[in-house]
């Protein structure tokens, strides 16, 4: 998926990569948060993702001009959930939206894991 905004002066091209960067790093901004996740899918092992990789843990898709994200992340024990993936919906929408101009549709949070 490439994102392309047309305007009077010609077109520009936004990539799958940089808006999962955009997201992973606004969702690490979150209280809350350990990290991103990766699963694996033969065997079903959760990896924390450190900072130059976690776009792994973010999926892009793109329906009608419109993004779907999906983020896998790691939750700290002890917060609430629901509460730590409100915050997390609302900064990433607010930033891939105010810095690329694309509409983001929905934005998933799928809780991987709970780490102390």
């Amino acid at each position: 998926m490439s994102a392309k905004i047309y305007n009077e002066y010609g077109s520009i091209n936004i990539s799958e990569n940089l808006v999962a960067n955009i997201a992973g790093l606004s969702a690490m901004e979150c209280y809350g948060l350990v990290g991103m996740a990766s699963k694996k899918g033969t065997d079903g092992i959760v990896q924390l993702l450190k900072g130059e990789n976690l776009s792994k843990g973010v999926k892009i898709t793109e329906k009608d001009g419109n993004i779907i994200i999906d983020l896998f992340v790691i939750i700290e024990f002890g917060v609430k959930i629901s509460v730590v993936a409100e915050n997390i919906i609302e900064k990433v929408k607010y930033n891939v939206e105010k810095q690329t101009g694309l509409k983001v549709e929905k934005i998933n949070v799928i809780v991987e894991s709970v780490r102390v």
